[in-house]
């Protein structure tokens, strides 16, 4: 038993001990970066102040890591000081049967979660982005969010634990199989139920109305040949001066969403580039190719979870009842918690689907918008207003990152327009002679 703990805590405070030496390594690659790359920064970025800059990542790296350290140490409390084992009696003393205990014992982890993030959260709105200027939030607008989203996170917990724990005591020796297709089904449902049902509980979602925005929206989809009605500018300068812009749903439940942060700090052509990159992702079946993607890697991790349920191993580590009275929502928490750092360690295979997807996105739009140019601004101009380091150490690239440096994509993005008006003078001249 002792080699199962030596693993376990290797494992978990390994992981968070690389992640954390991953961090620190690409602060100061950083630093370095904004002298060694100092004419780029001059040329790209519109950055007064490259202190702020660098200031904005260290604070954020520091917080997030802060976060990471006190949230495993009050984990490896919670196990090895017997609390995991004292909840799960508490709930199996109500006698409630495997599936209502285990929503139970769900619920109460989701409200834990809640509870020990809120001083986190507090510290990265109120002070961070406060100071670095992107915090737009009242604190009775950070409350209302924070209730509001436990309201869901709960209401999410219960059915999804409820029917999870219905397969595994229905289908005993093929419930991983049962919980792959739950998984499936509730990826596909949300691409649908997110935009309609939970992201207006947070958002107000305008229609672009007639003018100068709905004419360049609409003038981006007839160039690449896209039909969508429902195109929306989302409040988000509510909460934060951090600017986005997604594509959502399949079918009928397409919609683009810009932010209004975006739309104020771009030029029309632009706001058209980022537009013909996030359609691409729909044109070339990015969205489906990573809907498999996900639904691949959930399959494996869930037969890993199978093989760790169903074991006493895990049960017996932590003083918990094993053989027929097993409580199962408690092995499948643990399994989770063996899974998380190995699925952390293994970013980079998933990564790569992304980057490739990023990637050719880029290129659809410099062909849609028949230049490299207005990409880059709107990329540049991200990076400027959202005070992003563009020169992330490699390694931590690796593990982090799911789109291209924008130093990358800047030279990809010119290389593609650059051969597209080669090609296009090739074919002039071919027509002339």
């Amino acid at each position: 038993m002792l080699a199962f703990h030596v693993a376990f805590l290797a494992l978990l405070v390994g992981t968070e001990a690389f992640f954390t030496w991953l961090a620190a390594l690409n602060v100061r690659y950083g630093a370095e970066a904004v002298t060694r790359e100092a004419e780029w920064f001059d040329d790209r970025l519109d950055v007064d102040d490259t202190d702020e800059l660098l200031g904005y990542q260290r604070a954020t790296t520091g917080a997030s890591q802060l976060e990471a350290w006190i949230g495993l140490a009050l984990l490896l409390v919670v196990l090895y000081a017997g609390l995991l084992a004292d909840a799960v009696a508490a709930v199996e003393s109500l006698g409630l049967g495997t599936v209502p205990s285990g929503v139970v014992f769900f619920l109460g982890v989701v409200v834990a979660l809640q509870i020990t993030s809120i001083p986190f959260d507090l510290f990265d709105t109120f002070v961070v982005e406060e100071i670095f200027g992107f915090n737009e939030q009242s604190p009775r607008l950070w409350l209302r969010d924070k209730l509001v989203g436990l309201a869901v996170a709960l209401v999410f917990t219960a059915a999804i634990a409820a029917a999870v724990l219905w397969v595994v005591e229905s289908f005993q020796n093929l419930w991983w199989l049962g919980a792959w297709a739950l998984f499936v089904a509730f990826s596909l449902s949300m691409m649908v139920v997110y935009p309609r049902v939970i992201a207006p509980l947070f958002n107000d979602f305008e229609p672009v109305e007639e003018g100068e925005l709905h004419d360049a929206v609409t003038d981006v989809f007839d160039r690449a040949g896209f039909e969508c009605s429902q195109i929306y500018v989302m409040d988000a300068s509510r909460r934060s001066g951090h600017s986005n812009a997604y594509f959502v749903g399949f079918g009928a439940t397409k919609r683009v969403v810009l932010f209004d942060t975006l739309v104020e700090q771009m030029e029309t052509d632009e706001l058209q580039g980022v537009l013909a990159h996030e359609l691409a992702h729909w044109k070339k079946a990015h969205i489906w190719k990573r809907v498999g993607s996900s639904a691949l890697q959930m399959g494996v991790l869930l037969f890993v979870a199978y093989q760790l349920v169903t074991g006493p191993w895990l049960y017996d580590m932590f003083g918990l009842a094993t053989g027929a009275g097993k409580p199962v929502y408690a092995g499948l928490l643990l399994a989770a918690l063996v899974l998380q750092p190995l699925s952390r360690l293994t970013s980079p295979i998933e990564n790569r689907l992304s980057l490739a997807h990023e990637r050719e996105a880029d290129a659809f739009a410099v062909e849609v918008m028949g230049d490299g140019e207005p990409m880059v601004g709107a990329l540049t101009r991200l990076a400027s207003e959202n005070l992003s380091n563009p020169f992330p150490h490699p390694l931590y690239e690796t593990f982090h990152y799911t789109h291209p440096p924008i130093p990358e994509r800047v030279r990809n993005i010119r290389r593609r327009a650059d051969a597209a008006a080669s090609d296009a003078d090739d074919t002039s001249a071919a027509k002339a002679d």
